[in-house]
């Protein structure tokens, strides 16, 4: 058996420099790594070869010093490495960069593709599915576990959904992106390193491949960046002291209850700027899409983010918005849609399509692309979301940016997409040079406009696929986690880290949580120590949230993390180490021990909620 392991070399987030007159980021002399998703993809295929036999080929694209991930991996375990090195690969986007390692894949006689769910830089997990779609294989993301039984030559895996999880079954060549529970990251040994740098490694360029440059990097790329800006915060980073701890607590109630708690609640969304509703001319495709999701009897909050954000984007064109409704039981949502900003519900009830598939669902949206051309197609960025939309990309040729903040139109009415990097420190907006203009968007990050129950849609009806696409068979399906999507609306929540010290101190929280009626998240740390499910995870690699109140207790206050909260109302920080980074990226702190803090301040609440019950 014969697996290739995609990598890509990222630099050190904390390391990165942010240059304010040029607006680019600075690279020189910054440390780099191998993306924490593509090492754990790599230590699977190590263990898979191990125990199965079998050849491991770690391959990636980038400039010579993209030679030392490779040297990682051999001694890490990989068995050969593979380089494409060439000045034509440069400036390539994700497209750009799947077509180049697509062509070198095809140079092995592969039974297997690994890779990260997406990188720590750019984090857009659009590679893998794209690599999947132009080598014409089924695609598994998410996966957190993968079992290979070689006789069949058939794969069992566990992928993440935003419930839970999928238990799925698929014939070899596959292609599957790795989630963190797919293997714990490995560690050379300093001799191990040592003997890797002595073996060769295998580079690759354009004409190797014999790939047309005018399909590689910048020029190649149907995105482009048009420059970096970086994110101002306007918390306002108030540690509040008193002579006493009680003292501090009662200061923070006060504060919390001028802002509204237990009554209307009355700050400002920290990041919420203008609508520009000014017209703007557009040439060429100007209709706008949203691809549409739901959990049982109710549409996912997300979906009507979008359908607000677009229905501000239509208007400046003078163009109609469509909302893409796939899947049995969806024509019960058509007035809610028309009423969130839909002129068009494109509904596909074919019952082939409930579940999600992603081969049946790619077929159905590109169909219906090509025959009605709108100008712009959105999807979220959940699960789902991430699936398909570079699946479709890949099919269509378009460009694709994944994961974005907002979206805006610039004076030509082009999109411009939003989209935060490393971490969510800077954000890049980003263009297309192809149409329909393609976009993810992180839940809980627009705003949900007000509806309108006088709007009505029309409705037409959008055929299913005539075949059986289906090559990822579902066996089971396991919602462990079924409160974590009320993260997606809740007014209140409290997070916790790694401050709390264990998993048995989670409960502790949860008075807290009572008083305030609040869901419960927590960062990635604690869902790597399994002390909360996945699901509940909260940062750039989990969800994003919008609450009115966000309590962070016993969290340092990483990038990572705080991402994910970026469009809170108002934050609250408990946490011990007076220097932990949270305080400055925080509304309120308290410096003081959780266990100490969390119970006064829930008595305090108590008695506050009761004066004003």
């Amino acid at each position: 058996m014969r697996i290739v392991v995609l990598i890509k070399q990222v630099p050190l987030v904390w390391a990165m420099k942010f240059d304010q007159a040029s607006r680019t980021l600075k690279r020189e002399g910054v440390p780099s790594e191998i993306s924490s998703f593509d090492v754990r993809a790599l230590a699977k295929a190590v263990a898979l070869a191990k125990a199965q036999g079998g050849e491991v080929v770690a391959l990636t694209m980038g400039p010579p010093q993209a030679r030392k991930a490779l040297e990682e991996c051999l001694a890490i375990g990989a068995d050969r490495a593979v380089h494409l090195c060439d000045a034509a690969f440069a400036g390539s986007d994700t497209l750009a960069t799947a077509r180049a390692l697509a062509a070198a894949i095809r140079r092995e006689r592969f039974d297997l593709v690994l890779c990260g769910r997406h990188s720590v830089d750019a984090e857009t997990g659009q590679v893998g599915p794209e690599v999947a779609e132009l080598l014409d294989l089924p695609q598994v993301t998410a996966a957190r576990t993968l079992e290979i039984d070689a006789q069949r030559r058939v794969a069992r895996l566990e992928r993440e959904t935003d419930l839970g999880h999928d238990v799925v079954e698929c014939s070899l060549p596959l292609l599957v992106s790795a989630a963190e529970d797919l293997a714990p990251e490995p560690e050379a040994t300093k001799e191990e390193r040592e003997a890797a740098k002595t073996r060769p490694i295998e580079t690759l360029t354009a004409a190797d491949l014999r790939l047309d440059v005018e399909h590689l990097g910048a020029q190649g790329s149907p995105t482009w960046v048009e420059g970096f800006e970086t994110i101002a915060s306007k918390r306002l980073g108030k540690v509040v002291a008193a002579d006493s701890l009680e003292g501090a607590v009662e200061e923070l109630v006060g504060a919390l209850l001028e802002r509204g708690l237990f009554g209307e609640w009355r700050d400002e969304d920290s990041v919420r700027h203008e609508v520009d509703t000014s017209p703007v001319a557009r040439t060429g495709a100007k209709d706008v899409w949203v691809y549409v999701e739901w959990l049982g009897e109710t549409l996912r909050p997300i979906s009507l983010e979008l359908l607000s954000k677009a229905r501000q984007l239509a208007d400046r064109m003078g163009a109609s918005v469509a909302a893409l409704v796939a899947g049995a039981g969806g024509a019960r949502f058509v007035a809610q849609l028309a009423h969130a900003g839909a002129d068009v519900v494109l509904l596909a009830e074919a019952p082939a399509l409930e579940p999600y598939d992603t081969d049946l669902h790619c077929a159905l949206v590109t169909d219906a692309i090509r025959a009605r051309s709108p100008g712009i197609v959105l999807f979220p960025s959940t699960t789902v979301g991430r699936d398909l939309a570079p699946r479709v990309a890949a099919r269509l040729d378009l460009g694709l940016t994944g994961d974005c903040l907002d979206l805006e139109l610039d004076g030509e009415g082009r999109l411009r997409q939003l989209k935060p990097a490393f971490g969510g420190s800077i954000v890049s907006p980003i263009l297309s040079r192809t149409t329909p203009e393609m976009a993810t968007v992180r839940a809980g990050i627009l705003a949900i406009g007000a509806a309108d129950a006088t709007r009505q849609a029309e409705v037409e009806s959008l055929a299913g696929p005539a075949e059986d696409l289906r090559r990822v068979r579902l066996l089971e399906r396991f919602a462990t986690a079924a409160s974590a999507t009320e993260l997606d609306e809740a007014e209140v929540v409290v997070g916790v880290g790694m401050g709390l010290g264990g998993s048995e101190n989670v409960d502790r929280v949860e008075p807290l949580a009572r008083v305030l009626g609040a869901s419960i998240c927590a960062t990635r740390d604690v869902t790597d120590q399994h002390w909360m499910e996945r699901q509940y995870q909260v940062g750039f690699t989990g969800r994003s949230i919008a609450p009115r109140l966000y309590v962070a207790i016993g969290i340092r206050g990483a990038v990572y993390h705080m991402t994910g909260v970026r469009r809170a109302g108002t934050i609250v920080a408990i946490n011990r180490d007076p220097k932990a980074p949270i305080f400055k990226v925080a509304d309120y702190g308290i410096v003081g021990d959780y266990a100490e803090v969390v119970p006064l301040l829930t008595r305090k609440l108590e008695e506050a909620k009761g004066k004003t019950g």
